[in-house]
């Protein structure tokens, strides 16, 4: 597999990664809390897990209308989004807590999207944090459909549009991984990425064989056993619960790595750069201040925060956040931050445009 290496010549870096590991190291020895999840996240874990849950044992127990099923979707959606972001990510990290076994299961809360935890921790742990915002390396920013994310991916006419008709092709989100995760696990393995997991490729196949079928026949076939709807009502309901997640989880990555101000540097072999000022040349935060993002995002919206200390678990980061930002500014090194939700919503259109022009 092709890699690149950070190399930086400019000693004041590697005095800003250990003036910032030590600022944040002392933050959590001076209130003597840990760097994992406390009651406050485990609260949290149970919440948005119920939202997922419940109105799918709803679903199956109680009769409804059309429409009292179409909002229960639609909050399954919501609620898986939520797991997605606030329990499975930080547990796929090792973010959630000391325990392994802790963080193995609550990362396999990614099944409830029909998707795979290793698919996920080599695309995101391993490439997209390692590889921030390089094209080539980096799949969040490679093409999604016919949209354009990286500016070194070919340029059609039609991505002059890309900001208009993006957010319907982002709903696809998660339904794509549930196809196409089969044949990402055999990209992986060729790129030898399957082994540096330690794992073995025929055991994964069929492993993931098995869960997404197990996956389907939970989510799809036992509504179609004990409710009385159409199985065409059925697939709708699963369309549009997948669609909501989609959008959801879409826009919350995309505004933090391909808006105004987050690089995409290029490099063969050799990047001039230390890999903690890279990830804050290709990161931004977003709406710091708004407590109810803050709280379903799972710190998403602290990007930086996170690809510096991405085994501190997210429920730390609006107390890291202010620590991080000021000693980037005590060195110079810019520090990308969107104050709401709509500001980074336009900036995102904004480098849609940008990307979809010459």
């Amino acid at each position: 597999m092709h890699t690149i290496k950070f190399t930086s010549t400019n000693k004041s870096d590697k005095q800003f990664v250990n003036a910032l590991r030590k600022n944040v190291n002392d933050y959590f020895k001076e209130n003597n809390i840990s760097t994992k999840a406390n009651f406050a996240m485990v609260l949290k874990t149970i919440v948005l897990i119920s939202m997922y849950i419940v109105p799918y044992v709803l679903i199956l127990t109680i009769p409804t209308s059309t429409l009292i099923a179409f909002l229960l979707v639609v909050l399954m959606g919501i609620g898986v989004a939520g797991v997605g972001m606030g329990v499975m990510h930080d547990a796929c990290h090792g973010a959630y807590s000391k325990k392994h076994w802790v963080n193995n299961l609550l990362a396999g809360s990614l099944y409830l999207l029909g998707s795979n935890v290793l698919n996920w921790k080599i695309q995101h742990n391993v490439l997209h944090h390692t590889y921030t915002n390089i094209s080539g390396l980096d799949e969040d920013i490679s093409e999604k459909g016919p949209i354009r994310l990286a500016e070194r991916s070919p340029l059609k006419k039609y991505h002059r549009f890309q900001f208009i008709y993006a957010f319907i092709f982002y709903g696809l989100m998660t339904l794509t991984m549930l196809l196409n995760d089969f044949m990402r696990l055999i990209t992986y393995n060729k790129a030898g990425l399957v082994k540096s997991q330690n794992k073995e490729m025929t055991a994964e196949f069929i492993k993931m064989f098995f869960r997404k079928l197990i996956y389907l026949v939970v989510i799809l076939g036992l509504p179609m056993l004990v409710t009385d709807f159409k199985w065409y009502q059925i697939i709708v309901g699963f369309v549009i619960m997948h669609w909501v997640a989609s959008i959801i989880l879409s826009f919350i990555f995309q505004m933090a790595h391909v808006v105004e101000g987050a690089e995409q540097p290029f490099a063969e072999t050799e990047l001039d750069s230390d890999w903690h000022v890279h990830q804050l040349k290709t990161t931004s935060d977003f709406a710091r201040n708004n407590h109810f993002l803050n709280w379903y995002v799972g710190g998403l919206n602290f990007q930086i925060e996170h690809h510096l200390f991405p085994n501190i678990c997210h429920i730390h980061y609006t107390k890291i956040a202010p620590i991080v930002e000021k000693t980037a500014k005590e060195f110079g090194i810019p520090y990308n931050l969107k104050p709401s939700f709509r500001s980074a919503l336009l900036s995102h259109i904004h480098r849609l445009k940008e990307l979809g022009r010459a």
